[in-house]
């Protein structure tokens, strides 16, 4: 590998680092507002609960939750790409 194919990799792992960092961002941002519903679906009396705003909140938090599995995915293939590329560059 020459050293301009090394300089393109190394461009290339850095923006996947900021991909990275903004995944990790946004990640937490997802929790923080599933959290907060979560918090007030369960300070909610219990008939309400069971009610069809009740049942909204929750489906609301499974979806913050399942986007929030779909990120971290991400981020551990983002992860694996960083790794495959350093192992290409040391090559």
């Amino acid at each position: 590998m020459n050293n301009q194919t090394r300089k393109g990799l190394t461009e290339l792992h850095g923006k996947l680092e900021d991909v990275a960092s903004t995944l990790e961002e946004i990640k937490g941002e997802i929790e923080i507002v599933k959290d907060e519903e979560q918090e007030k679906y369960d300070n909610m009396p219990e008939s309400l609960q069971s009610g069809e705003k009740g049942e909204a909140m929750q489906a609301a938090v499974e979806e913050l939750e399942n986007a929030f599995n779909s990120l971290e995915s991400a981020f551990d293939e983002i992860n694996n790409a960083l790794e495959n590329i350093d192992n290409a560059s040391s090559n």
